[in-house]
Order: structure tokens, then C-alpha cells, then sequence
């Protein structure tokens, strides 16, 4: 890998000691390193030590120490990393690209782009798990999965997947699962999109499927299928009335899904009016930037019939204490958790923020919006096919909605594709390829008339055209006629119809904000979870044009900057793990599971030796470990853990002897899922090596790493990183989330590749993502992040999340026992504290500790993870020490609350715990008959006078929200009498 950063000379003076020899240093990290000197020292001496680096050594194993610091470059400042950005990412050419693949050039509508895309009280909330204290996002998404229930006429959808091609591969995983015909095919049609039937392959592969590809006009429905894919308008812009297809699909028993455009489906009859049973697509072009691929949020819609099997997540309507209308996350979000290797989906991350952007778009444009955008976009396509047409070239006969394959005619002005590429080229054009003699055009919101008489230039070859443009405008046919035409309405929800002028919007957008604790409200202490600082610094490239505006397949010659971007960063973080080579493919941590263990899988596969399928998992495992195992068509065997949390080596040994001819990996969290630096990690990576397995290590735990060890160092085979934890992009409320892969130098042939552009070895696990290098335009946050706080700046933010864990485990230990710690009595960056004693002596649950968090403006830590009972809680480095006592502080006053059960003073079912969280309407509400005052409900402590947050609805009833589960806005006021 190529850091492209020019080392210094052997005794020159770093850049850094310059800046603070002439009084210039403008050090980034005490901006990102909440304690500063005197808190660090105060923390040490309530933990017992007098140098931080003295507590680092009890903390983390010398047997897997780092000899050396991190050789990255010198750090810069804030000023200087931008500056340094800015020069990189003006080497991408940004030319107007009309390739279309389900990519699109769109308007963010500004009101959008500053207070969602830009706004850190929408991106740095976390996933909503608890849902009180974030109806906002929750209504955003409700929103979301309305717009496409209704744009594709189905029955229900989840709150957004990662993107088009991953999502059609669920769609085929939850055909088989579902479908009642025994086959195992499943044919693809050959006109979708290239890099979905790539994606799909992928996905195909480990789980014995064939995947057929060929003419859907064509299908031999003799030859048993499970189920089908269709493009909707197709890759080369048909579109095409397949009624006749899906009924003879359905009579074989098969399942069929129908990858749409959702603008299309404006003027287009809907995949639901002609029998699809799922519907997949991405919602991009409603106002979310290309960004070289993304994030974008994908959509998946489907029947009823198979609510239970949705990937991801779904939001439903339920109440609260109180009666009223409240939302959470729906029953089928939490078994995806739950149910491990038995779950239907490994995927654990959505694009919540760009599902909320695709979603504002639809509330500010509305039906008649979307509608007229539609339209002009398919007038404008009819008007620059009629002058084709006269031109010479053949379109063919087949309706079109926005693309155009263009095919050299013999009286064509240009003769070669070639020629018509070169033309639009000078012009800083891209146009899609073919072959030889065809060359794709697909229009845009963007696109104007200027733009099309362009178009038409180059495929005539001069300025001249033989024609007026008002003839053409007369001779374009645009109109849908039946079967196309769609004649149902949409969005008819009160929200698509409310909110269109800006002033309206953006109070709208603030309104659901100001119900959602986000970090721009406090601390949000989620174990395992890493909710750091989101530095604006880091922030602000994701807006730039040479990083937004690029299409994923554009030639490299124009990516320079992107490319310069992917290898200083794959060298950075191949060097700060110890592996031989990074992929920056996989758009979330789930998919960077995914892509590790297919790299394993290839691996044994190439040795000869396929049989390997035995996957060792400790019980202890993210959920999402044995779900990714299962996806590659492994075998989960589970490991058990000792009682301090760490895996059992005895057990570990014997099981991995039992399997040694089969043993395909092991996949183990580091530090563990419990907090702790296990000592007998190398033993643990021996065992396995010594019996033909690799090691799979899940990188959530990074951020603890960092600087002072590397997994590559001790044993690990593949890590996956996640840059929404460890390295700053923020979660985005769910979403967007990277999960790049490091593997060791034998594994390097096998990483992901991409048909599209070219890109793997011949040994490649091919494509797991729709784009070449997954979720690009947030790589952007990563690079700053590194770039500004250098070697030795990581080190020390590593070391201050080490000593702000055990700062917090110290203070709370006393009312919390914590469970699990190491030799020297310390934890990692996260430690579990037992809420269980709570249960036997006053009857509170570990939820009530978290909704009652609520009423001091807090969200909860991890509940009930990796222990029942029990709340993981991660500090961070980002937090000041000021605000670490704060959350301590509301900790210890709501064990006082328990005490008061314990001793009789409070009722145990009729007390402040029972009932939080406490909104502002039951506070003020006339009638108080409660046993506690209305003071301790809303102002459990002093310092929340001057933050109070007030959740928006009192504790939300999960379980009834389940037996009624409603996940559309039919209008809010319909639920309340329910």
C-alpha cells in the first residue's frame, strides 16, 4: 500500500516541532481529547496512579505492546488538514456525468443540506433503540418507509438498507427462505444494473445458489427457480410490462423482485400493481449526493406475508404510558439481534441520514412535486430522443423514462461509439459505454435544455444541429399509455402535503430534532459503540463538489483525488493495525463481517480445502458474528466464557481439535465484548492456527487499540474497522457506518473486487458492495481525523478512553458492581456494571435505570449487553472529566432512588423509576397524584435546570406495538384512539 505523504528526511525537524519552535502549533488534539492535563491527573489519582503511561501497563497486556509508535505522518493542524484536502480532492475532475446505472446527479434542496446533511443534531445521534428519546428520527423514517410503500406500491418496508445491490441480495435471501418451491436458482435478468448482479453473485455463492442470468423474455419456466430479479425501468432504460413474467413466475411457486427507480414510479405503474412481491432500489436521487458511490439509503418494500423476514430495521406506531401515539423500533428489529445464527439478516446498519434526507425531500417537494420533477426529467429524455432520432440513431421501440441507449446507425454523424466519447469528453461529459456501437444517456433532475441541445452536439458531431429545437419539442412523445401509465395516488399522508415552503420545512425539521438526545445534547455512553467527537473540521469535505458530485463509474483519469485519498488512507490504516493491505469496500461493520469471512472461505477454497466450514464463535459475540458466519454458509459452533468474561481456553482447544479438519475460522472481539483485555489472546490465535483456522477479529473494540497494540501483531488474520466508531464518521442515527477489512499478506489476493471498474485480483471474493469503494464521500472524515491528530495524538486519545472507562468504573463501582476486569483489576475503554441486584431487591429493571436516565438528559448506556441485566458503558476519549462526573453523578442519584425502594420509603410499583420517563405534558398535566413531587420527576438534579431535555413521549409499549404493528404515516391522528 502506498502512503503517498513524503516522509521526512532522517534528521529533519517534523513539521509539528517547527510549528511550535516559532509559536504556530495549533494542536487539533485537545480539541478531540475532552480531559485536559489537570483532569487527566485528577483521575489518575482517584484511580491510584500517578502517570497515565503506569496505568496503560497494568491496562493492556505487555505481551501484545507495540515496540515502536505508529509511522504515520506528522499531524497538522485543523487549517492545514483542510488545506491539504482541498489539494488532494481538487484532482478529481468533475465532469457532468449522464451514466446513470442507478446513479444520479440531484438538487439537495438547501434547507436539507444545512440543518440535515450538516447538522451535527441530526448526524451524530445514535441507533434508536431507545425510543423515547428519539421520536424525531423515528418519525423522519416512518416518513421513509411511507414514501416507499407508497412510490412502490407495497404493503411494507423497512427504514432503509445500505444500497441497491446489497439490497437486492437480501431480496434473493428472503426468497429462498420464503419461497415454497424446492429450487435453489434463482434467475437474474440480464439488463439489471451490472454491479447488482455482481453483488447478488457474491451473496450467492457461499449459500449454494445458482444464479442464472439471462433474457427475462426468454426464461425457460420449465427449469425450476425460487425466485426472480427484474430491473424497473432496465439498465439500458426500457421499461417493460412484466405482468405475463410474474405470473408465470408465481405459478412455479417463485418469488419475484423488482429493483425500481423510485422517480420513475411517479409517472409508472408500481411494482406492487403488477404482482411483484418485493420491491428493491435506492432512494439517491431524492436529494442525496453521488459521492463516488455513497452512502445512499437503499429501500425494501414487500407483503405482509413477510413482515417477519424484512432485513433491518423496521419502525412501527405504538403508544406510550399515557395513551398517546408513540413510535419505536418493531419487533423484527430486535430479533435480528436476538436470534444470531438463526437471524434472517446480518445487517445491523441502515443509512438513517440519508434515509431522513430522501425522506425531508419527499415531505418539501410533495406528491405534485415529485410528480412534475418526474415529468420533466422523462419530457426532457422524449425531447433529446426525438433529436436523436433524427439524427440517425437507433433507440429502438420500447417506452424509456429517463435513459437512452443510443446505438450507431449506419447514417449515424458519428461512426463509433468511441468517436461520440471522445466528442462528449471535450465537452467534460461522461456517457455510459456499451460496446462499440452503443453508448448510454440518462438525464437527471439537474438537467436542463442547454444541457440536452449539448447532447445532441455531440452525437451530431458540431454546434450545428440539422433541426430546431422547437421541432423537437413538438415531435417528443412523453405520455404513458396503459399498461404503464400509473393511475393511484401517493403520498397522500397529511406530512407529503404540509411542509413545501422552506419557512414550513425547517421548522418541521427542527421540531423532530428538539425530540431526539443526540451528542450535540450530551454524553452518549454506549458501550461498544464509540460515540465520539464528529469534529466539523472532519465535517465539512463530505459537501465539497469534487468529492460529491462524482459518479461511481466514472473514468479513474477523473478520481485522481479520490484515489490519492484511498491509498493514504488504506497505508494509514494498514499501519496502524499491522496488516498487509486494507479494502475499503464494505459500506458498514456487518459488511465488513461478511467480506473477512468470504476472504476465509476463498482462502480454504484455494487450498484445496472447501470442507472448512466450522466457524468457533464465544457466546459472548455481537450478534451480528454467527449471523455473517451463517450468510457464508458456515457453521456456528459456540464457545463458552469463563466468569471473567474471557473465552475458555480449555473449551476453545477441545473444540477446535473436534473440528481441526473442518475448522474454518474463529471469530473473536478484541478487547472482548466484555471490556477487558484478555491475556491469552496469542494463545487463543495459536490454538486455531494450529489447527488449519484463521482468525476473524470484529474491530469494534478499536478503539482501545489504537497505537499501543495491533491485531495484525498478535494473531489476527482479517479485522474489520469501524469508521463510525474508532475513526470519527459519526453514526448518523443508525447510519452511515464503514467497515473497511485489514488481512495479513496471504489473504490479500482474496479481497473484494469490482467488476465494473476493474478492480481485485483473479482470486477475488468479487463484489459484496454496489460500489467500487463502498460508502466513499464520508472516507473524507477518516482521513481528517488521523491527518490531525498523528501518531502520536491517536496514541493518546486511545490512552485517555482507557483512563476515562476505569475513571467511570472506579466512581460507579461502589453502586454498580463491575463484572469483569483484568489481572490488574482495570478495564479496557468500556466497562459492564450489574444492575441485576436491583431486580431481586426493589423489583427495578435495567430498562428503568435507562428510561430514568432520560429525565436527567441522558441516553442510556448498552442495556442488557453482553449480559442480561447489566448496562456496558464507553466513555470515549471526547468527554471532559466535567461531564463524565455528570453521567456518574445521575448514575449514583438513581441508585439513591432504588435505595428509597429498598427501604420502604417509595411504593415499588408507584415510584419515579417506574414511570420515566417523565414529558413535560404529564409534568404540567392539572391531575398529580403521583407519590413523588413533580420536581424530582423533572428535575431529578440541580445542574438539569439549566440542560433540561424533555422526551417527547412518556415510556413507549413495545409489546403492543407488536400485536398492532402499523409502519406507515396514514396521519398520526388516526392511532389515537386506538
Amino acid at each position: 500500500m502506498l502512503n503517498l505523504t513524503p516522509a521526512p528526511a532522517a534528521n529533519a525537524p517534523q513539521s509539528s516541532d517547527i510549528n511550535a519552535l516559532l509559536g504556530l502549533g495549533d494542536s487539533f488534539v485537545p480539541r478531540h481529547v475532552g480531559p485536559d492535563t489537570g483532569a487527566v491527573e485528577e483521575m489518575l489519582k482517584a484511580l491510584g496512579y500517578s502517570a497515565l503511561d503506569a496505568l496503560i501497563d497494568d491496562a493492556v497486556p505487555a505481551a501484545i505492546r507495540m515496540p515502536r509508535p505508529l509511522k504515520l505522518p506528522p499531524a497538522r493542524s485543523e487549517r492545514a488538514a483542510l488545506n491539504d484536502l482541498q489539494t488532494i480532492a481538487q484532482q478529481n475532475q468533475v465532469f457532468r456525468s449522464y451514466i446513470g446505472m442507478g446513479y444520479y446527479d440531484c438538487i439537495t434542496p438547501g434547507v436539507i443540506l444545512r440543518n440535515i446533511l450538516e447538522n451535527p443534531g441530526w448526524y451524530t445521534a445514535y441507533t434508536p433503540y431507545q425510543a423515547e428519546i428519539a421520536q424525531g428520527r423515528l418519525e423522519a423514517l416512518l416518513n421513509f418507509q411511507t414514501l416507499v410503500m407508497d412510490l412502490t406500491g407495497m404493503e411494507i418496508a423497512n427504514a432503509s438498507l445500505l444500497d441497491e445491490g446489497t439490497a437486492a441480495a437480501e431480496a434473493m435471501s428472503l426468497s429462498l427462505g420464503v419461497a415454497k418451491s424446492k429450487a435453489n436458482t434463482y434467475f437474474v435478468a440480464a439488463d439489471c444494473h451490472p454491479q447488482t448482479i455482481e453483488v447478488v453473485r457474491t451473496r450467492a455463492l457461499p449459500l449454494g445458489i445458482e444464479v442464472v442470468v439471462g433474457d427475462w423474455r426468454a426464461c425457460d419456466f420449465s427449469t425450476p427457480i425460487f425466485g426472480a430479479l427484474l430491473q424497473y425501468p432496465t439498465t439500458d432504460g426500457k421499461v417493460c410490462d412484466y405482468r405475463a413474467f410474474v405470473e408465470q413466475a408465481h405459478a412455479i411457486k417463485a418469488i419475484v423482485t423488482v429493483a425500481a427507480d423510485p422517480l420513475s414510479l411517479a409517472l409508472l405503474t408500481p411494482p406492487g400493481e403488477f404482482g411483484a412481491d418485493i420491491a428493491v432500489g435506492s432512494l439517491q436521487r431524492f436529494g442525496v449526493p453521488m459521492g463516488y458511490g455513497g452512502p445512499h439509503a437503499a429501500y425494501f418494500a414487500t407483503r405482509n406475508l413477510y413482515q417477519r423476514r424484512i432485513p433491518g430495521r423496521v419502525v412501527g406506531v405504538s403508544h406510550d404510558a399515557q395513551g398517546r401515539p408513540a413510535l419505536r423500533l418493531a419487533l423484527q428489529t430486535r430479533e435480528q439481534h436476538i436470534r444470531r445464527d438463526k437471524a434472517t439478516s446480518n445487517i445491523c446498519t441502515a443509512q438513517v441520514l440519508l434515509a431522513v434526507m430522501a425522506s425531508m425531500y419527499a415531505v418539501y417537494h410533495g406528491p405534485e412535486g415529485i410528480k412534475r420533477i418526474a415529468a420533466r426529467v422523462h419530457r426532457l429524455t422524449a425531447l433529446l430522443a426525438s433529436g436523436l432520432r433524427r439524427l440517425g440513431y437507433d433507440l429502438g421501440n420500447e417506452p424509456f423514462f429517463d435513459t437512452l441507449c443510443v446505438t450507431i446507425a449506419p447514417d449515424s454523424p458519428q461512426s463509433s461509439a468511441e468517436a461520440v466519447h471522445a466528442t462528449a469528453s471535450e465537452r467534460r461529459i461522461n456517457l455510459r459505454h456499451y460496446n462499440d456501437k452503443a453508448i448510454g444517456v440518462a438525464l437527471d433532475e439537474t438537467a436542463t435544455m442547454e444541457d440536452a441541445i449539448h447532447l445532441l452536439q455531440i452525437f451530431a458531431g458540431t454546434d450545428n444541429l440539422p433541426f430546431a429545437i422547437a421541432d423537437l419539442r413538438a415531435n417528443a412523445e412523453y405520455e404513458y399509455t396503459a399498461p404503464f401509465a400509473r393511475t393511484s395516488e401517493y403520498l397522500s399522508a397529511p406530512v407529503f402535503n404540509s411542509y413545501h415552503s422552506e419557512t414550513e420545512l425547517l421548522r418541521y425539521i427542527f421540531h423532530l430534532q428538539g425530540k431526539d438526545i443526540t451528542l450535540a445534547t450530551s454524553m452518549i455512553p454506549l458501550g461498544s459503540c464509540t460515540m465520539k467527537l464528529n469534529a466539523t473540521a472532519e465535517m465539512l469535505p463530505v459537501s465539497w463538489a469534487e468529492f460529491g458530485k462524482l459518479h461511481p463509474f466514472a473514468p479513474k483519469s477523473q478520481t485522481r483525488g479520490y484515489q490519492i485519498l484511498f491509498e493514504q488512507l488504506e497505508a494509514w490504516l494498514a499501519e496502524i493495525t499491522g496488516f498487509a493491505a486494507i479494502s475499503l469496500q464494505p459500506n458498514a461493520g456487518s459488511q465488513g463481517e461478511y467480506a473477512g469471512l468470504q476472504v476465509i472461505r476463498k482462502y480454504h477454497e484455494a487450498r484445496g480445502e472447501s470442507q472448512r466450514i466450522i466457524c468457533l464463535i464465544p457466546e459472548s459475540a455481537h450478534g451480528t458474528n454467527p449471523a455473517s458466519a451463517v450468510m457464508c454458509g458456515m457453521k456456528v459452533v459456540a464457545i463458552a466464557c469463563d466468569e471473567r468474561g474471557d473465552v475458555d481456553l480449555d473449551d476453545l482447544t477441545a473444540k477446535a481439535e473436534k473440528h481441526k479438519d473442518n475448522l474454518a475460522a474463529l471469530m473473536v472481539t478484541y478487547p472482548s465484548t466484555h471490556g477487558v483485555f484478555e491475556v491469552h489472546i496469542r494463545d487463543i490465535c495459536k490454538v486455531v492456527h494450529a489447527r488449519g483456522g484463521q482468525v476473524y477479529m470484529d474491530g469494534a473494540n478499536t478503539n482501545a487499540q489504537v497505537g499501543l497494540c495491533r491485531p495484525g501483531d498478535f494473531g489476527a488474520d482479517v479485522c474489520h474497522l469501524n469508521l463510525h466508531k474508532t475513526f470519527c464518521i459519526p453514526h448518523g442515527g443508525g447510519g452511515p457506518g464503514m467497515g473497511p477489512i485489514g488481512v495479513a499478506a496471504h489473504l490479500v489476493p482474496y479481497l473484494p473486487g469490482h467488476g465494473v471498474v476493474g478492480t481485485g485480483s483473479a482470486d477475488s471474493i468479487g463484489a459484496i458492495s454496489a460500489a467500487p469503494w463502498g460508502s466513499a464521500s464520508i472516507l473524507p472524515i477518516s482521513w481528517m481525523y488521523i491527518a490531525m491528530m498523528g501518531a502520536e495524538g491517536l496514541t493518546q486519545a486511545t490512552k485517555v478512553a482507557i483512563l476515562s472507562a476505569n475513571y467511570v468504573a472506579r466512581r460507579l463501582d461502589t453502586y454498580y458492581p463491575v463484572l469483569f476486569r483484568g489481572d490488574k483489576g482495570l478495564v479496557a475503554h468500556e466497562c459492564v456494571v450489574d444492575l441485576r441486584p436491583l431486580k431481586k431487591r426493589a423489583g427495578i429493571e435495567v430498562d428503568d435505570v435507562a428510561k430514568r436516565l432520560m429525565d436527567f438528559g441522558y441516553h442510556a448506556p448498552t442495556v442488557s449487553w453482553p449480559v442480561p441485566g447489566t448496562m456496558m458503558v464507553e466513555p470515549t476519549e471526547s468527554e471532559t472529566k466535567a461531564e463524565l462526573d455528570r453521567f456518574c453523578e445521575a448514575m449514583i442519584a438513581i441508585r439513591k432512588e432504588v435505595e428509597a425502594i429498598e427501604n420502604g420509603r417509595a411504593d415499588p410499583n408507584d415510584n419515579v423509576l417506574k414511570h420515566a420517563p417523565h414529558p413535560a405534558a404529564v409534568v404540567v398535566a392539572d391531575a398529580w397524584e403521583r407519590p413523588y413531587t413533580r420536581e424530582q420527576a423533572a428535575y431529578p438534579a440541580e445542574w438539569v435546570r439549566d440542560r433540561k431535555f424533555w422526551p417527547s413521549v412518556g415510556r413507549v409499549d413495545n409489546a403492543y406495538g407488536d400485536r398492532n404493528l402499523i409502519c406507515s404515516c396514514i396521519g398520526m391522528d388516526a392511532y389515537k384512539d386506538d
